[in-house]
């Protein structure tokens, strides 16, 4: 088995989904049959750009328990005024349609395994 392999348990690389509009947002995130991780995100932002190889683990590691989504500034204007996000990078989690956390700031690949473990046990 290769490193990639090894490390993303054999399975092939998931990247999250873009999102760059409100029917984005509705189809992806608000519709999904499973829970949803957003990362909004900046092109400037050092700490966002140190997320996504993090994000690209979670959603690879996690694909049958959530859906990992990002969302960057340069989205429509409505959808993030109407989201409310005030710094990058921002975390979103969504269930059933309805926010149910949020967080500002990096955080590492254990962090979101841990978080999904205790929100979205396997059943």
């Amino acid at each position: 088995m290769s490193l990639l392999g090894k490390v993303f348990g054999g399975r092939p690389r998931v990247v999250p989904t873009h999102l760059q509009t409100r029917e984005d947002f509705a189809r992806e995130v608000l519709r999904s049959e499973l829970p949803v991780i957003v990362d909004v995100w900046s092109p400037t932002c050092a700490p966002c750009k140190k997320l996504v190889p993090v994000l690209i683990r979670v959603a690879t590691k996690h694909q049958d328990r959530v859906k990992v989504a990002e969302l960057s500034t340069d989205a429509e204007p409505q959808l993030l005024a109407q989201l409310g996000v005030r710094a990058t990078p921002t975390i979103l989690v969504y269930e059933g349609g309805h926010e149910v956390g949020r967080m500002s700031g990096f955080r590492p690949a254990g962090w979101f395994d841990e978080m999904i473990e205790a929100e979205f046990p396997e059943e």
